[in-house]
């Protein structure tokens, strides 16, 4: 086991974090765009997206266990695996005198909610904190283990 394991775990976490907070400040700077891309020749909305996130490693733990006794690297982490579109539908709101509004006065909102994405962005600071600590912690730990032998 070397000692920059919880090091790699923590930055691992921090980059998929603030790749997250990043991906939620795109929604959230869209949430009323009507004019996203263009599909068939008709004008879209901007599609919420969200990070999917997942585990570094995928072995079990019959399988780490072995390997961090072989005296292996046993950190995982966590990875980004993409950033998929959310296909819930959009929203209809009436308003006639919008460019974009159809035959009936409706225009097709983006499909972001303010509220769960603010929700999402305070989850994603408090796990990018609580990685910062972590990291913190792993520094104090290997700091007082090298004055030991002093």
């Amino acid at each position: 086991m070397r000692i920059s394991n919880g090091f790699d775990v923590s930055a691992s976490a921090l980059t998929a974090q603030r790749l997250r907070m990043d991906v939620i400040s795109s929604n959230i700077a869209n949430a009323d765009t009507t004019r996203a891309q263009v599909v068939d020749g008709k004008v879209q909305p901007y599609r919420r997206k969200v990070t999917v996130l997942s585990e570094n490693d995928t072995q079990s733990f019959a399988q780490r266990l072995n390997t961090a006794m072989n005296g292996k690297s046993s950190a995982a982490g966590v990875k980004v695996t993409g950033i998929q579109e959310d296909q819930e539908p959009f929203k209809l709101v009436y308003n006639p005198t919008h460019p974009d509004a159809d035959a009936n006065g409706y225009v097709q909102m983006p499909n972001v909610d303010i509220a769960k994405e603010m929700v999402d962005m305070i989850s994603a600071t408090r796990s990018y904190e609580a990685n910062v600590t972590a990291l913190n912690a792993s520094k104090a730990m290997i700091t007082k283990a090298l004055q030991i032998g002093k």
